[in-house]
């Protein structure tokens, strides 16, 4: 891009000189401020704008460069005027909106929004274009021709290519790779997928990233790289529709974080930010305990049953009553609980009482009710389907083939990517207003599926495969609208996207801003390691499901997601099965942060309900410490000994857990001071020296866990 017009592209090279010739000078417009940076323009001629750490060299991040009317369009603005702001937002950080119009259109106007925190280095901006005309967005030879920025890192000779959505067949889940950029992929223009993207030089460390969720490897956007290292963060495809009005466009959001350290150093920052500062949906970063009806459906299924065997009202208060007894938060009822999909309300036949009976139970306990969804899905039978047929998702001309789901009625596809979105979100809302439903469980919702041109993501003058693509980018920008909305009315909500199988939306910053992920179910299947469909009766598929250490390799395996993202926003659910061994194991990996169980807890041993109430309960007075910690570990999942570490630096409080897979010796010391108070399951020492450090100290017989606790109120 931007060099198809020789004229546009050399006028753009000189205008962005003589504006960082500008801001090289005292001709400085100071935008935002902060203890930690600031952000700068220069007076007039703007063609970019500087992030500069206090007291270091400043990163340039260039204006957007859009098509309008046929024709490649640099933002170059007459300078930038402050709209509004400081405007403090409910997580503590301030947005500031700046506007400027176009030096070559002025009927056409760019709007800058920034959100910053004051004790955290990332600063997250997105645009918005504003035009009087009758202007349009467009595409040369059908391909997106947007570029959202760009900046150098020259001086920076390490460059790494974060990832967050591959997806491992191995271990039949999306995880993170973090990939060196080599000088080569500079100087061969090479392309690397982030979303995030780190340069650093030892002494000081850049970060870029954007919020959008995909698949790797089919990306929406991507970093192109260029000799000198520059870096263009580029739109791929799907990214806005050929012909669609430039007045209200939107960008996605984005951020830039500079740090005075090393990719550690930024790792911790830009985690903390994700934490505190990217979402206005509080609720969805507390650090809950929760229990999911699914793995207990399984087992029916595998013992000859069906999936909705157990959904009925009598088993579910019994459940409840059991999890209240073991320290669960929010008990979320999975597939098979509602009448008909669409519609969302309680089957009558299964739970006479509806949900006024079950609230008033978790009421009773202080806890909050969850239900899973598949946020498209419509029953033909359905009032929803009645009231949204012009909001189907079509492929070809052709609504999908209706099915049921998960032995409920039949069913088809809602496209969200269209009115319709907002239609389900007041439904979302009157379920929270009316029965009290606090989580929303997310599941089956694929990237790709529809090229209706009646929708939001292009009409009929544009071709199918374009309509396709814009739907795969939108799809993840109006599950966010949804949230957004939803949470705006009901603060206390909190939703989940299941990414446990592949050809879904992928692991990204986009939903984050408003939910968390779902990361693993059991593992992998036996056809992901050429065995065939099942070996167990039943025909069941799934691996790893009894007791013992073997199913908590593969969920621990996620857990590296934490040095970017916490691990309170990757649910996984662990096993409350006897023995005692095979509790201790899950319970170890549960209190890492990933907050979940399922399967049969009626038929959980008094003892073992005992053991989760009493450890579940220790936890919950550190989960925010460990929810703030950064991990820590040494060895990998199924390693004589594993040792993960999540103790605050800043009070000490937190936990270590240790796993041995065989016998053996262990020893550890942690790596951060810890606070006086310990509490530690039998079999091993632990000593504070007299540098607040701990020696921990055991033998493994057979496989188990070691739970050290640092700070944890005693009952």
């Amino acid at each position: 891009m931007g060099r198809n017009n020789p004229a546009i592209f050399f006028l753009a090279i000189i205008l962005s000189a003589v504006f960082s010739t500008g801001c090289n000078s005292k001709k400085i417009n100071e935008l935002v401020s902060t203890p930690l940076f600031s952000i700068s323009c220069g007076k007039s001629l703007v063609a970019s704008w500087e992030y500069t750490l206090n007291g270091g060299s400043p990163l340039e991040i260039k204006l957007p460069v859009f098509e309008v009317d046929g024709k490649e369009l640099p933002a170059i603005l007459n300078g930038l005027a402050t709209v509004s702001g400081p405007n403090v937002l409910c997580n503590g950080a301030s947005e500031y909106v700046f506007e400027g119009a176009f030096v070559r259109d002025t009927t056409l106007r760019l709007q800058a929004i920034f959100r910053v925190a004051g004790q955290n280095p990332v600063v997250r901006f997105r645009y918005k274009l504003i035009s009087t005309g009758k202007h349009k967005l467009t595409k040369t030879n059908g391909q997106d021709n947007l570029e959202y920025l760009s900046y150098s890192l020259g001086g920076m000779p390490k460059a790494t290519d974060v990832r967050l959505s591959a997806f491992n067949e191995m271990i039949h889940s999306c995880h993170l790779t973090e990939e060196p950029v080599y000088d080569a992929d500079f100087e061969n223009s090479a392309s690397v997928a982030g979303p995030i993207l780190l340069g650093g030089n030892g002494k000081t460390t850049f970060l870029c990233a954007y919020e959008h969720d995909s698949m790797y490897p089919d990306n929406y956007l991507g970093y192109g790289l260029a000799p000198g290292r520059s870096v263009c963060l580029r739109a791929v495809k799907g990214n806005y529709c050929s012909g669609q009005p430039v007045d209200g466009y939107e960008t996605i959001w984005f951020e830039v974080a500079g740090v005075n350290g090393d990719e550690d150093e930024m790792s911790k920052q830009f985690r903390d930010f994700v934490l505190k500062y990217q979402s206005l949906n509080l609720a969805s970063r507390k650090p809950y305990i929760f229990y999911n009806t699914w793995g207990r459906q399984e087992r029916a299924v595998w013992a000859g049953g069906k999936y909705l065997t157990t959904m009925n009202q009598d088993f579910t208060l019994k459940e409840i009553d059991r999890a209240h007894e073991m320290g669960i938060d929010v008990y979320q009822l999975d597939a098979g609980w509602c009448d008909k999909t669409g519609d969302w309300t309680l089957n009558p036949e299964f739970f006479p009482g509806g949900f006024k009976k079950l609230r008033g139970k978790l009421d009773s306990y202080g806890m909050k009710l969850g239900v899973w969804m598949n946020p498209a899905k419509v029953a033909i039978a359905s009032q929803t389907y009645s009231d949204n047929k012009e909001n189907l998702k079509t492929w070809c001309g052709k609504p999908k083939e209706p099915s049921p789901v998960w032995e409920m009625e039949m069913s088809t596809d809602m496209c969200l990517a269209s009115p319709y979105w907002e239609y389900y979100a007041d439904l979302l809302i009157r379920m929270n207003k009316e029965y009290g439903v606090c989580y929303v469980y997310w599941d089956a919702v694929g990237q790709s599926g529809c090229d209706d041109p009646g929708h939001f993501h292009g009409g009929a003058e544009v071709s199918a495969q374009e309509r396709r693509d814009c739907y795969g980018f939108l799809l993840p920008v109006y599950l966010g609208k949804i949230m957004e909305k939803v949470c705006a009315a009901c603060p206390d909500v909190i939703f989940d996207f299941d990414v446990t199988e592949s050809r879904r939306i992928g692991v990204g910053l986009q939903f984050l801003a408003n939910g968390r992920y779902f990361i693993m179910n059991n593992g992998p299947y036996f056809k992901n390691f050429d065995l065939g469909r099942s070996l167990l009766p039943n025909n069941n598929h799934n691996i790893f499901i009894n007791p013992g250490p073997a199913r908590t390799w593969f969920i621990r395996s996620v857990l590296d997601y934490d040095k970017w993202l916490p691990s309170n926003l990757f649910l996984a659910s662990y096993q409350p099965d006897d023995p005692e061994s095979s509790q201790y194991i899950n319970l170890a990996s549960l209190v890492l942060g990933q907050n979940s169980i399922w399967g049969e807890i009626l038929k959980t041993s008094p003892e073992g309900t005992a053991l989760f109430h009493d450890v579940i309960g220790k936890y919950k007075t550190v989960r925010d410490d460990v929810m703030a910690a950064s991990l820590i570990h040494t060895g990998n999942p199924g390693d004589t000994p594993e040792i993960y570490e999540k103790v605050s630096p800043k009070t000490g409080k937190g936990v270590v857990s240790i796993f041995m897979n065989m016998k053996g010796k262990f020893s550890y010391v942690t790596k951060n001071k810890v606070a006086p108070e310990i509490w530690h399951n039998q079999g091993f020492n632990v000593e504070v020296n007299g540098n607040g450090y701990a020696k921990i100290e055991g033998e493994a017989r057979e496989p188990m866990a070691a739970i050290v606790f640092f700070g944890a109120k005693q009952e």
